[in-house]
């Protein structure tokens, strides 16, 4: 395999995807967006040092992270490079598209001197500790792999501005439907199960799937009921079996699921319980407007939308592990959340502008081997892109196309047609 041309071919695909990414922006800013990508995937790292490293410039090291550093600063990147993302990607959602809305978190239990700390929940230990909430859009289609990374913003409940995590919440809503308009199915985990986020979606005419808390008021002919109440009543005729895999470890598991037609006090119009159970000692309990009858398949597909959500966890498990976004040390909020923004673009490049053009040839393979998945190319194939791209970049000698003179490229025809779109 000839590294100059992979090397060539993929440093020429990031130098178009940037000036996608950034047509409002200044030359020189245009040029700095090129680089941190580059420099994220060639490292698969936030430190800046790391970045600068990858950039190859004659100059001192420290010289070059301090410029990244001073144009890190730069005020509203982070929304310019999402709403270009996001228009990058809105013809990928279609009526019945899943937008899954999901909040995660940052903790940095050592970082003192980092601005506007505040209190998170560590998602992975339950403790409480400093940090930096984020909250993330991604687009899926049901029963299948790709998704689309569109929103990826970082807020602190202790920055001036901060309103609330339902402000920010829905910012993120309004951001997406901004280019997707009424197209897409929202979809939250039970952290949406919040009197104003029903509200505001209401008022937006958006179509969703929340997962309620058991003691969500509902109301049933007439008369108001806890929904764990009326889950715990709610015939379940039908049922089948499923198999799901967490940690890797598959566990087969026999669900049951039916529905009540319920209204939310003080609020017009009738919306569906959708009741499943098996899934733990408690039943998964899903309030949705679309339209469920009493047949099966409606059924299933609520059920089965929301399932789907499952896997923008390991989306987002993906974006935080293959760039060690947790190890992001840029002291000011500017910079952390345009950092943010970045990984979001460098996500979005991987998943997307290059996964969805690498054919499946002898190519392809190479670059997986380079990413040294030796059993196959996994479900969730996007680690495996990540770490070929780079070992891909190792080889490069210098760095991205937009920092330099653009010689003609060594070989207009990649062999075998790699992100050829």
């Amino acid at each position: 395999m000839e590294y100059s041309r992979l090397v060539w071919k993929l440093r020429e695909q990031m130098h178009e995807f940037s000036g996608r990414l950034s047509p409002h922006f200044s030359v020189p800013k245009r040029r700095f967006i090129e680089e941190m990508i580059y420099g994220i995937q060639a490292k698969q790292d936030v430190k800046l040092s790391q970045i600068a490293r990858s950039l190859e410039e004659k100059i001192a090291l420290r010289k070059t992270e301090s410029r990244l550093s001073r144009n890190l600063e730069a005020e509203g990147m982070d929304r310019k490079i999402m709403d270009s993302l996001i228009a990058m990607g809105a013809h990928r959602v279609h009526k019945d598209t899943l937008l899954i809305l999901d909040t995660t978190d940052i903790t940095k239990p050592y970082a003192r001197h980092m601005e506007d700390l505040a209190k998170v929940r560590d998602g992975s230990t339950g403790e409480i500790g400093d940090g930096y909430s984020m909250i993330a859009v991604v687009a899926a289609e049901r029963d299948k792999e790709r998704m689309v990374p569109l929103y990826h913003s970082l807020f602190s409940a202790d920055a001036p501005g901060y309103l609330s995590e339902n402000h920010e919440m829905m910012k993120a809503v309004d951001a997406v439907r901004a280019h997707c308009g009424e197209r897409g199915i929202w979809v939250i985990d039970r952290g949406g199960d919040r009197g104003k986020l029903f509200d505001a979606f209401i008022e937006r005419g958006a179509q969703f799937i929340i997962r309620l808390t058991g003691d969500r008021s509902l109301e049933y002919q007439g008369k108001r009921y806890k929904a764990c109440e009326l889950a715990a009543r709610c015939p379940t005729p039908y049922a089948e079996t499923v198999v799901r895999v967490k940690d890797g470890v598959e566990k087969i598991l026999y669900i049951q699921y039916g529905y009540r037609r319920v209204r939310l006090p003080g609020r017009e119009g009738e919306y569906a319980l959708v009741v499943v159970k098996g899934f733990g000692e408690e039943p998964v309990m899903l309030l949705t407007t679309l339209a469920v009858r009493k047949k099966r398949k409606l059924l299933e597909n609520v059920m089965r939308c929301y399932f789907t959500r499952w896997r923008v966890e390991e989306a987002i498990r993906f974006i935080k592990q293959s760039y060690r976004l947790e190890d992001i040390r840029v002291l000011t909020y500017q910079r952390l959340k345009n950092l943010v923004a970045l990984v979001l673009a460098a996500s979005y490049f991987v998943a997307i502008y290059v996964g969805e053009r690498l054919r499946l040839s002898i190519i392809t393979r190479k670059v997986f081997l380079l990413a040294k998945r030796f059993f196959g190319i996994p479900p969730f194939h996007y680690y495996a892109l990540a770490d070929g791209i780079a070992a891909i970049l190792e080889h490069a000698t210098t760095g991205p196309l937009g920092a330099h003179k653009q010689p003609r490229s060594p070989s207009s025809q990649l062999p075998l047609g790699l992100f050829s779109g």
